[in-house]
């Protein structure tokens, strides 16, 4: 129901029902009833998919088919998203009317998901839904972050300085993304190339030195041990190939769901923040993104609490997370901010310095930004830093495993050329003698 008593009903693309009750209520509604749609739901309800129309409205329409193909799951690449609410605030900030400019960029997107999306919630305002309510309908493209700092925009007056932060937020986000994973690309792609090229010299060069160890330049020799464990391995991988694969699927398996569980997912994140060489760039990442994300959304209005609690949702990283929840919980007993940060070795002593100045003066939202500019600039020269130290770490690496492989090949006949040598040897004192 709304807060007239009027009952509405509809339909939720939501993961859990914990999430619908969350997204019913943050839409200004009172759930009653809240069930799974079993797929013949949507259509009956006469409401889209995330819509939320009046009972009965539906009686009469043909039903929508509901056909997931993929690549078209209704996700929207977050580089797209951005691109549109940053077209979105020029036209806003130009004066256009919001209906009206969500109709001009719907004409011209050309994402499919996003052009439905753009028309959903073209309807939804139509139907009389606010901005910030048509967003909660498509939790999979518009996250907690986006839905609220437009409802503070909304209640401020200033949606279009809203989503202008927002826009200039999600830039910066995405500029950072960007340069650690151009910074990846080329230890990635070496890694690919060296254990391509380690699969051909397992599977097809060394099972033809194991042919020549076999046959005469053998002679019933014994192989050194470190030429065994090699041919050893070769033939492994040549001869068991799918029980191989099988392995290494099944320890990336085990992984994966070793990091779902709450445990799993701690000790991984906290092993991310102290690698050596990426834990740093991961590290000041996290403090970036924390700072910067807490700075929009208390600049543009959002409760601290509130605010506080979408940080931890969207943070990324349990150990940052479990921070940001000890802080929220400090400020609701109306105690600072520092204390918990401090207390979680986190942060360094300079952002703690830096929030502590922001909370005595009155301007945090002005010093988070500021931090999170710095951090910016920390993570180009971490990323590059952590770059110059991958190169050479990763030249090494490999020139010891195809030096061994190398040496291990060459071993039999330097022991070959030997006893040769020693035998030649003892034929001419025979001869002599």
């Amino acid at each position: 129901m709304d807060s007239r008593g009027k009952e509405t009903k509809g339909v939720l693309d939501v993961a859990t029902q914990n999430e619908a009750i969350g997204r019913i209520k943050e839409m200004g509604f009172f759930p009653t009833k809240v069930v799974e749609d079993k797929g013949g739901a949507g259509g009956a309800a006469g409401a889209k998919k995330g819509g939320s129309k009046p009972a009965g409205k539906g009686k009469g329409m043909s039903m929508n088919l509901n056909i997931r193909i993929p690549g078209l799951s209704g996700r929207v690449k977050t580089k797209v998203l951005t691109v549109f609410t940053r077209q979105l605030a020029t036209l806003v900030q130009a004066g256009l009317p919001l209906l009206r400019g969500l109709r001009v960029l719907a004409k011209q997107e050309r994402n499919v998901n996003l052009k439905k999306i753009i028309g959903d919630l073209a309807v939804s305002i139509e139907g009389g839904c606010t901005f910030s309510e048509a967003l909660a309908q498509h939790p999979k493209v518009f996250n907690r972050l986006y839905v609220n700092m437009v409802k503070a925009g909304e209640l401020g007056g200033v949606l279009e300085v809203v989503l202008k932060r927002l826009s200039e937020f999600m830039e910066k986000a995405q500029k950072i993304k960007g340069k650690v994973i151009a910074a990846m690309f080329y230890p990635c792609a070496v890694l690919v190339v060296a254990t391509a090229i380690m699969g051909v010299l397992m599977v097809f060069v060394i099972p033809k030195f194991k042919e020549i160890f076999e046959g005469t330049l053998g002679n019933g020799r014994q192989l050194p041990g470190f030429t065994q464990f090699v041919l050893g391995i070769s033939e492994m991988i040549q001869h068991h190939i799918i029980q191989t694969m099988l392995v290494i699927i099944g320890i990336v398996i085990m992984f994966n769901v070793f990091i779902r569980t709450k445990f799993g997912r701690k000790l991984f994140d906290r092993f991310k923040l102290n690698v050596p060489v990426l834990g740093p760039v991961i590290s000041k990442v996290a403090i970036s993104r924390f700072t910067r994300t807490l700075g929009t959304l208390v600049s543009s209005g959002v409760p601290i609490l509130q605010a506080l609690t979408i940080v931890k949702e969207t943070s990324g990283n349990v150990i940052v997370g479990n921070a940001v929840a000890s802080v929220h919980e400090s400020v609701k007993e109306g105690e600072t901010i520092t204390a918990p940060l401090e207390a979680s070795n986190i942060f360094p002593p300079m952002v703690i310095s830096m929030v502590d100045v922001g909370e005595q003066t009155g301007a945090l939202p002005e010093m988070l930004m500021k931090i999170a500019d710095n951090y910016d600039e920390e993570v180009d020269n971490a990323v590059a830093a952590m770059t110059s130290l991958l190169e050479p770490i990763m030249i090494v690496v490999l020139a010891v495993i195809v030096g061994s492989i190398v040496i291990a090949m060459f071993l039999p006949l330097i022991d070959l050329m030997e006893n040769v040598g020693e035998d030649s040897k003892e034929g001419a004192k025979e001869k002599t003698n």
